[in-house]
């Protein structure tokens, strides 16, 4: 849960622009995104063992960048 809600405050300065969600909403989006980012790298295979720390990081950094920009973008959608 720490690397998720790290990867969610990395994300946004990665991302870039004003948090539509506040830091709050990229730490727990961040969680999120890391749990996912887990998920899929299990259904791809057993990448996971490549360095414990340094994967989970990379991991939950990726998975908080597809969530974050997927919750911006759909906030930001024209209806």
């Amino acid at each position: 849960m720490l690397i998720g809600a790290f990867a969610g405050l990395v994300t946004r300065k990665l991302i870039g622009g004003n948090p539509p969600f506040g830091t709050i909403g990229d730490v727990l989006l961040g969680m999120a995104g890391g749990a996912v980012g887990g998920i899929l790298l299990a259904l791809i295979g057993d990448l996971a063992n490549f360095v414990w720390l340094v994967g989970s990081i990379v991991t939950a950094l990726l998975g908080a960048v597809l969530v974050i920009w997927l919750a911006s973008f759909l906030k930001h959608k024209p209806a």
